[in-house]
């Protein structure tokens, strides 16, 4: 009895004398192999060389400053719950009095951790920032022996206050997003006017 229409019939052939020797296909792997030693290496010599990478890598996060140098993040947690692989932590607090210079906002990430190891660099975080606080970069993250060196807190995210330690993130923008920033009614993003009273 037939269960299925899909059967075949096998047939038992039986192999020659050039094939039971296997001698033909050895050579023919040979010259495989051989032809390969005359081909120009792929290989390079990191970190000495390094192959270029697209403009838009997605590498190591950065957490931005604003024009006067006060962190952007206002700890909404948007871009931990975007995270499909939940490598980002964070803890708010509020701004204290005399600290309007540090954070933009009332509210701030005390504690901002990115477990490195956990990231698959999708740039969701990124997408899902209101306030551009968070970015990849094209820089690569190190490699080391400890699984603790991966957890990447404020102390390396955040980019420097000094102009030469700013990290540049242009060429993540889209055109898009170029076009929607030069509307002067969506300047919610903008730094606002503080009193420093």
């Amino acid at each position: 009895m037939q269960l299925t229409s899909r059967s075949k019939v096998v047939s038992n052939k039986t192999m020659t004398f050039k094939e039971r020797i296997y001698l033909p296909a050895i050579f023919s792997g040979m010259m495989i192999t051989l032809s390969h030693l005359f081909k120009k290496k792929v290989t390079i010599q990191y970190p000495e060389q390094t192959r270029p990478v697209s403009q838009i890598y997605r590498g190591q996060h950065t957490l931005k400053r604003d024009e006067i140098g006060a962190e952007r993040c206002t700890a909404c947690g948007l871009c931990a719950i975007a995270c499909p692989a939940e490598a980002i932590i964070m803890v708010a607090a509020e701004r204290k009095k005399g600290e309007e210079h540090l954070y933009r906002e009332e509210k701030y990430a005390a504690v901002y951790e990115i477990n490195m190891l956990r990231c698959i660099f999708c740039g969701d975080c990124e997408e899902a920032c209101p306030k551009e606080a968070i970015f990849l970069t094209d820089r690569k993250v190190d490699s080391d022996y400890q699984r603790k060196s991966f957890i990447y807190g404020k102390d390396i995210l955040v980019e420097g206050i000094e102009p030469d330690k700013r990290v540049d993130v242009s060429k993540r923008e889209t055109a898009a997003v170029a076009e929607f920033k030069t509307h002067k009614e969506y300047d919610h993003n903008k730094v606002l006017k503080r009193n420093n009273k």
